[in-house]
């Protein structure tokens, strides 16, 4: 049976401190929670009772361990969940300064595993067969990664839906001005294209939401989901529609990962073929409740929790 979702990307180990306000410098207690964005939007998927798998790379050590171990706790298929012997799990810590100020630090050095998957490696037939494939600009950064992303992309020809989060992370590219070239070659292979206002214009040369997203369309995707903070999100498709819905309230903890919850979320609305504006209104709502939460990938709301914010006009 093809799965409802497979995601393609960065996974790792998230080390949130338990004390918010505190510099790094001075947190003594963290939580330990699995990480990375395509894991992340996996678990968002398999909460909403999505069947899920993600396809990454971790290293040959107890952090790898316990990544598997965690995929498996929340429901998602760690099949092509690989080791890279030599490479250790990258980790990733965070301070939280809320409302608005929640800095990383990753360690992905000398580098990071996920970005060691290989073209030759993967299950391209179960890629093709899924009803939604989601990929990531990490992906792209580094070889063998961006063959293997591309490669994945062009073999699936654009079935379903294809996905491509935009996902800039300017430390993770050697040159990040030579990012554009390879988003624009991932972009004529996916039908949706999700990103915050940098990354719509590392993608496309704009910053404006509405000028970002015809962009996009005339890029070749089908759906533009422009994501722009307190403002809420844009979603503008081919053939006219346009939802521009506003943020759901709520008392932010640690806005970290709500990206990731709203992908879960978009991808659980195009399956169930809502219309745009109820597929945005819930993954507003999913970001929500999980920038109201510390952690991440544990924080992920289930389908009756994102409907008791959506009644309530707000997350409580």
């Amino acid at each position: 049976m093809a799965y409802d979702l497979i995601t393609m990307g960065r996974i790792g180990v998230d080390l949130y401190p338990l004390q918010t306000g505190v510099p790094l410098a001075e947190v003594t207690t963290f939580g330990k929670f699995l990480g990375g964005s395509a894991a992340n939007v996996a678990v968002a998927a398999a909460r909403l009772g999505r069947r899920s798998a993600v396809i990454t790379r971790t290293g040959d050590d107890p952090f790898g361990t316990y990544l598997h171990q965690a995929l498996r706790d929340f429901g998602v298929d760690d099949r092509w969940v690989t080791p890279v012997p030599g490479l250790p799990t990258p980790v990733t810590f965070c301070e939280v300064f809320p409302p608005d100020d929640f800095p990383l630090y990753f360690y992905r050095r000398p580098k990071a595993p996920d970005l060691e998957i290989d073209a030759h490696q993967l299950d391209l037939d179960a890629v093709r067969e899924a009803r939604v494939f989601w990929v990531t600009g990490t992906g792209l950064s580094e070889e063998p990664s961006r063959t293997a992303t591309l490669a994945a992309l062009a073999h699936r020809a654009r079935a379903a839906t294809t996905v491509f989060d935009l996902d800039w992370r300017p430390m993770f590219w050697s040159d990040p001005g030579a990012a554009r070239p390879f988003y624009t070659e991932a972009l004529r292979h996916t039908t949706v294209a999700v990103g915050n206002l940098d990354e719509v214009e590392v993608a496309t040369g704009h910053r404006d939401p509405h000028a970002a997203a015809r962009a996009l369309l005339a890029a070749g995707v089908e759906l533009a989901v422009v994501k722009q903070g307190p403002k809420g999100v844009l979603a503008v498709h081919r053939d006219g529609d346009v939802a521009e819905v506003p943020p759901l309230p709520v008392n932010v903890l640690n806005g970290l990962g709500a990206g990731d919850a709203f992908g879960g979320s978009l991808c659980h609305g195009l399956l169930a073929g809502w219309d745009l504006e109820t597929t945005m209104r819930h993954a507003n709502a999913a970001g929500a409740i999980v920038a109201s939460r510390l952690e991440c990938s544990s924080a992920m709301p289930t389908p009756a929790e994102v409907e008791a914010a959506l009644s309530a006009g707000a997350v409580r």
